[in-house]
């Protein structure tokens, strides 16, 4: 296949001597390249007119959906911004790169290429302006792109250059919740906003679902700015415009939980007549129900492109030539958010969706920094913890089932959980099928606990680690499949699990002690024994599971010495069973602080840090009475 006359810029290899059939008519392809250019807004679910919001006002999306094509079902990979973008700036899952926690800067494999890399040997023109937030510290900005700041710009390109431009919006960012403009001075009524039904309509709540449509409203208003400027320059009728939120958000229980309120995004793609070969559907302003996801935007490119779409990438191209059929399911995963530790992982199809809950011992609304800068999750917690609360508004602060099962077409808010009912049984183990497919033929690396992973990969990529034939996978998925079930039949298995060489077995072994609570009572010995394991992730999950057997000082003792630990994420972890097991003896306490006092930086990029600033914050320490001073 041929991908680049350097001269003119064209597609001739497979275009210019090629006829697309649509409908039974032959489009002839262009010989030139087209333009690309994407614009992509932060933190926003389809809270827009196009998508049937009557209390959103963005005329100038809904005026490009009117021009273009509108997707139902596009989902972002990741609920939250740096791993979706690592997923989309490298055609794979981050889980299977191993850049799935918020935030990491593991490796990349070199086998793994970015696709401006693609685009400019093409003969693309490539800028960024600006955001980059890739995941990793393998992926320099200035060696991918032509140009990547805030003064990146299509008219810097050479004559007759074709472009792929990004453009990026942080308006409806979730910090823009965290400053309240008064309510007398914001656009849409605060009485007036419809609040979701797991949202309690408090004052708070309703105050920053209002804010954040009038953020929406203001970033509509940019993205018509852009799409003129194009216009200006003539450009229109020679570019593909692409637009989208990079996840979904922003109000609690969206941006980082892995429901259609996280996942789902606004997507539109606007094909000039001339490109109608591309066209997804017969005309413009209508609306496609394929199924696509951020993993497949790198596919899409090279398909429109010409190029080759090579074997790593793990998506699938839903424009161009090497357009494939539509896929029956899209996936998604939450993993570390900041310095909070947990693992989901997600399978929607076009009416379902099955979420996998690998933690279900702690509850959705574990407290994190920088999500409780928003005034509406204090007033939630607040109400919750004031009795205010009705059971649909109270799941959110109490333990995960390991299973959740929505009909989407009927439950937009994804409330009723049908994964208990006899009658969507099919359909339950349909999608788990699925889920266990997907993590085992991306080979997720979420199922290595992120410090152990750390230790045994070192600075290997996990992408090549796991491809090393260094580990065996299946028998850890298959041991945290079991563990999670929470089932006291497997009690003796589970112990089998913590007598096994490979550590991340012994993990889940402990994890599914720990989900037993009192019902591991005879395998308490064995816990004990793993106290002193190699791996820091076990010990944790140890002394946690041991807390709940009465065995509270060798739990402690144990749960002190891996904040003595080197590894910064073993220590978070460690800082996570100490604020969920409520231990607070003068001996954590004199841990924790000695913990931060030997910390080689006190930023708040440091997640050990973090964590352990909240249990000071918890504890109601005064930070001078013990010589912290934390410069954040």
């Amino acid at each position: 296949m041929k991908l680049k006359n350097l001269t003119g810029y064209s597609i001739l290899g497979f275009a210019a001597l090629t006829t697309f059939s649509f409908s039974g008519c032959q489009e002839k392809i262009p010989e030139e390249l087209p333009n690309i250019l994407w614009l992509t807004s932060e933190d926003n679910s389809p809270l827009l007119g196009c998508y049937g919001d009557e209390f959103a006002t963005t005329p100038n999306l809904d005026k490009l959906a009117s021009e273009g094509f509108l997707y139902t079902h596009a989902y972002a990979n990741a609920p939250v911004c740096a791993p979706a973008r690592n997923t989309i700036i490298t055609g794979i899952y981050a889980t299977s790169g191993g850049n799935q926690h918020m935030r990491s800067y593991y490796p990349k494999s070199e086998v793994v290429k970015t696709y401006p890399e693609f685009l400019r040997e093409a003969g693309y023109y490539c800028t960024n302006n600006s955001k980059t937030d890739y995941n990793t510290e393998s992926i320099d900005p200035k060696l991918i792109w032509d140009e990547s700041s805030n003064k990146a710009h299509y008219k810097n390109r050479a004559p007759g250059q074709p472009f792929f431009a990004v453009f990026n919006t942080t308006i409806s960012h979730e910090s823009s919740l965290h400053d309240s403009i008064p309510d007398e001075q914001l656009r849409h009524i605060p009485d007036e906003v419809p609040i979701p039904p797991h949202h309690p309509a408090t004052p708070g709540m309703k105050h920053d679902w209002a804010q954040y449509y009038d953020k929406v409203e203001d970033m509509d208003t940019q993205i018509g700015k852009w799409l003129i400027e194009l216009e200006e320059a003539g450009l229109a009728e020679n570019t593909i415009v692409f637009y989208y939120g990079d996840h979904g958000g922003v109000v609690a229980r969206s941006k980082r939980y892995v429901y259609e309120t996280g996942t789902h995004v606004p997507f539109i793609v606007r094909i000039p007549e001339k490109y109608k070969y591309l066209f997804p559907e017969k005309e413009p302003g209508s609306k496609v129900n394929r199924l696509i996801s951020f993993v497949d935007l790198a596919p899409t490119l090279l398909s429109i492109a010409g190029i080759e779409i090579p074997d790593f990438m793990q998506g699938n191209a839903f424009l161009g030539k090497q357009k494939t059929e539509d896929p029956e399911f899209a996936y998604m995963f939450r993993g570390r958010m900041d310095e909070r530790y947990d693992m989901s992982r997600a399978v929607r199809d076009q009416k379902f969706r099955y979420i996998r809950n690998y933690m279900p011992y702690r509850i959705y609304g574990q407290h994190l920094e920088y999500l409780w800068r928003a005034p509406s999750i204090r007033s939630w917690e607040e109400a919750y913890l004031n009795g205010e609360c009705n059971e649909t508004q109270s799941i959110f602060w109490e333990p995960k089932p390991v299973e959740e099962l929505y009909d989407t077409e009927n439950d937009p808010w994804e409330i009723n959980n049908l994964a208990a009912n006899p009658a969507y049984a099919d359909v339950l183990e349909r999608m788990r099928v699925a889920n266990r497919g997907w993590v085992s033929r991306i080979k997720d690396t979420g199922f290595i606990p992120e410090a152990d992973r750390v230790d045994r990969a070192g600075e290997t990529p996990m992408y090549d680690y796991m491809r090393s034939g260094k580990i065996d996978l299946e028998p850890i998925i298959d041991a945290a499949e079991t563990a999670t079930l929470g089932k006291a039949e497997n009690l003796s298995l589970l112990q089998s699990y913590l007598k096994s060489d490979e550590s991340a077995i012994r993990y889940w072994g402990a994890t599914g002690l720990l989900i037993l609570g009192k019902e591991a009572a005879p395998a308490k010995g064995d816990l004990l024994a793993v106290l002193n394991d190699k791996s820091a992730n076990v010990i944790t999950v140890a002394s946690e599971a041991l807390y709940n057997l009465g065995e509270e000082e060798a739990a402690k003792n144990a749960l002190l010495s891996v904040l003595e630990n080197p590894n910064e994420f073993a220590r978070a972890h460690a800082l996570n069973a100490i604020d969920c097991v409520e231990e607070k003896s003068p001996e954590m306490i004199n841990g924790v602080v000695d913990m931060i006092k030997t910390s080689p930086e006190m930023t708040r990029n440091r997640y050990d840090l973090r964590a352990a600033r909240w249990l000071v914050e918890k504890w109601g320490l005064n930070p001078a009475d013990y010589e912290l001073e934390f410069d954040w």
